[in-house]
């Protein structure tokens, strides 16, 4: 309970002060008349108390206690060495010395990194979750228990409380860490890009070995020195994601060796895809491969119809003709590699390529380029394309039958799971809702090819097959123009052509054989790719280096899918056994992991500015005590919280200082006793 005088005008403060100014121009008229100055102001400073009616005020009041808070460090670089059992030893050691403290209520907030998401240690957005429902004038003071690696430090802290802080960790630590200095977001296929890192080793000099593992494939090392810039190039070997995991070798009595690992990401663009494509003569499906070509933005076609060749000699002279000649030579010897893509649309052998170009073909397969051959009756032929070298590649053979009725194109077992046909529209029913085509040439797959489509009596349509480091279609008709035509519904003649085109040309979305993972929201998605029925069992590396064990679902369509919730940020690696596949939860190379060696530099400002103190876990807890306002708030082995004093008002009571009668009787006879005194 409080006393205290306060005044409530019977007045405005305006007319108060207007009255008073009023009664001292009397007074000083009086004085300046020889009258008796204090006579005139007794009566005249009743008269102004009266009008301010004082008053005696009295508070109840309630006494606060007040609050500490304990922010609790529980991010992944407190998962270091010994770092976490530290913690929860000092703040076990914290909470017992506080709570002896008297009119102090003390709080405790953990602070946990969102999974997912790389935002670095945040101690002081968790202080300000803590102190929400607090006035700051009752905040005695904060201890933060941390290995100082904070990332949201204020420039100007206004805590208007004693910041201290206890650090978790040991003094000298030695931490090796790998850092990207600088890597390009994206490159050309085929082209390669500048990376340059640099391995730091504070207070060491020398160098360090760093293996290099290109998409999760066979590792090559590198000597590199330590803390300079090392530049190095990426090729970009295929289009969508280029991954480079870079690892530095552990030096000795290392602190961690999670953040001796980086990996860079450079999204692979094709230029454009160049394809040749070759007409043995007019046909009517011959339009419908350029009109496919020509209709994709990323295609460079180049396009030639054998509308001439030798046994139409008429011995007209050149000069008269109008037609371009073929350019053998410069196609098939001098700029055969430039191209993704090479095209035969009924070509058969008809002197116009010398054998070596076919043999140039196979070499260009075997070495990474691909081949589509899209077939008709010349393929049963003496002088078909099945006579020349190109046979040593082809996934069909020719048996000499041809078959001219209509069929209905079907997906085979194999096809249902390939992704050139899982999934066609229109293919999953039997039969499936399409156009019949009008003729199938007779073939007999190779040992390894895979017939995706086929026709009557299981013949093969559609066959696949890999040879060297290139790939390899046979498309046994020359009929899927009906589809484009609409004959009997027509069929998905533009999706089936751009899918085959694009796993010739081994674009990743098309792989048959593959490993992917995506982090979408907190869950891995990780989704495989095989021709092989069944459930299959992956292994998990999260960034930590900790592995588990995840089974994939067999969907039925080629692809086994499963999921894994994600709780740490950085790169998760996903193998199978014979692939590896790489998925980035937030960052690549997340910041809270950059920097895990103990520090007090980042906190040092705060609590300089605060008046806080800090210390080191290891070297024992210092005492927590109460100190008033203006105090100092830290020693030598201690640690001060504020005394506040602050109150909550519960009622307020209020009588008059004096009567108001009292002071106008007063101020009325002051006036009587001034004229009777100079009425003498």
């Amino acid at each position: 309970m409080s006393m205290h005088v306060d005044f409530s005008p019977l007045l405005p403060l305006w007319a108060l002060a207007l009255a008073g100014a009023i009664g001292l121009l009397l007074v000083s008229w009086g004085w300046w008349g020889r009258a008796r100055l204090w006579l005139r102001l007794v009566p005249l400073a009743a008269l102004l108390l009266a009008l301010a009616n004082p008053r005696l005020a009295e508070e109840e009041a309630t006494p606060l206690n007040d609050v500490a808070v304990v922010v609790v460090d529980e991010s992944p670089s407190m998962g270091v060495g010994d770092r976490h059992q530290q913690s929860e030893q000092a703040l076990a050691g914290v909470l017992e010395r506080l709570r002896k403290l008297p009119n102090l209520d003390v709080r405790v907030e953990r602070y946990r990194s969102t999974p997912g998401r790389d935002e670095g240690t945040k101690l002081f957005s968790a202080l300000d979750h803590a102190l929400a429902d607090v006035p700051r004038q009752r905040l005695a003071g904060v201890v933060m228990i941390t290995d100082g690696q904070v990332h949201d430090v204020p420039d100007r802290p206004e805590l208007g409380a004693p910041l201290h802080v206890l650090l978790a960790g040991h003094k000298d630590e030695r931490d090796r860490r790998l850092v990207i200095e600088q890597s390009p977001s994206f490159g050309i296929v085929g082209g390669s890009t500048a990376l340059s890192f640099r391995v730091e080793d504070p207070g060491h000099s020398g160098s360090a070995e760093v293996t290099i593992r290109r998409d999760g494939g066979a590792p090559s090392t590198v000597n590199v020195p330590l803390n300079h810039s090392t530049r190095i190039d990426l090729p970009i070997e295929h289009a969508g994601p280029n991954i480079l995991e870079l690892q530095a070798a552990a030096a000795s009595h290392e602190l961690t060796l999670v953040n001796n690992r980086a990996a860079v990401a450079v999204n692979g663009v094709r230029d454009r895809l160049r394809v040749l494509l070759i007409s043995g003569e007019p046909h009517a499906g011959e339009r419908t491969w350029r009109n496919l070509l020509k209709s994709d933005p990323s295609v460079d076609l180049v396009h030639f119809t054998i509308l001439r060749p030798p046994e139409k000699d008429d011995r007209t002279p050149l000069k008269e003709l109008a037609l371009i000649s073929f350019p053998v030579r410069e196609l098939f010897e001098e700029r055969l590699h430039d191209f993704d893509l090479i095209i035969l649309d009924r070509y058969r052998r008809r002197s116009v390529l010398p054998a070596m170009y076919y043999r140039n073909i196979v070499d260009y397969v075997k070495g990474g380029g691909a081949l589509l051959m899209a077939v008709g009756p010349e393929f049963t032929w003496p002088d078909s394309l099945y006579s020349t070298a190109l046979a040593s590649i082809l996934p069909a053979a020719p048996t000499g039958q041809l078959l001219e009725e209509p069929f209905t194109p079907r997906i085979t077992e194999a096809g249902r799971r390939h992704p050139v046909t899982a999934g066609l529209p229109g293919g999953d029913s039997d039969p499936p809702h399409w156009g019949r085509w009008v003729r199938l040439i007779g073939s007999q797959a190779t040992p390894g090819s895979i017939p995706v489509m086929d026709g009557p009596d299981g013949m093969p349509l559609l066959v696949l097959n890999r040879v060297g480091d290139g790939r390899v279609a046979e498309l046994m008709s020359d009929t899927i123009w009906l589809w484009s035509r609409g004959w009997e519904g027509g069929g998905p003649q533009g999706e089936l052509l751009r899918r085959l085109a694009h796993w010739l040309m081994k674009e990743p979305e098309l792989e048959e054989s593959q490993l992917t993972a995506e982090i979408r929201g907190d869950r891995l998605q990780i989704q495989r790719r095989s021709l092989a029925k069944g459930d299959v069992e992956v292994t998990v590396t999260a960034p930590d280096g900790s592995e588990r064990k995840l089974v994939l679902a067999d969907q039925g369509d080629g692809r086994e899918i499963g999921r894994m919730a994600v709780d740490q940020p950085g790169l998760w690696r996903v193998g199978d056994g014979q692939r590896i596949a790489l998925a980035a939860s937030g960052s690549l190379n997340p910041i809270e992991m950059a920097e895990l060696r103990a520090t007090p530099a980042k906190l040092k400002p705060v609590v300089k500015a605060t008046g806080g103190g800090w210390r080191w876990i290891v070297d024992g807890l210092p005492e927590m005590r109460r100190v008033s306002v203006s105090g100092a708030t830290a020693g030598s082995g201690w640690f001060g919280f504020r005394t506040n004093n602050d109150r909550l008002v519960t009622a307020v009571r209020d009588i008059p200082l004096l009567p108001s009668w009292s002071l106008m009787l007063f101020a009325f006879g002051g006036l009587v006793l001034a004229w009777w005194r100079e009425g003498k």
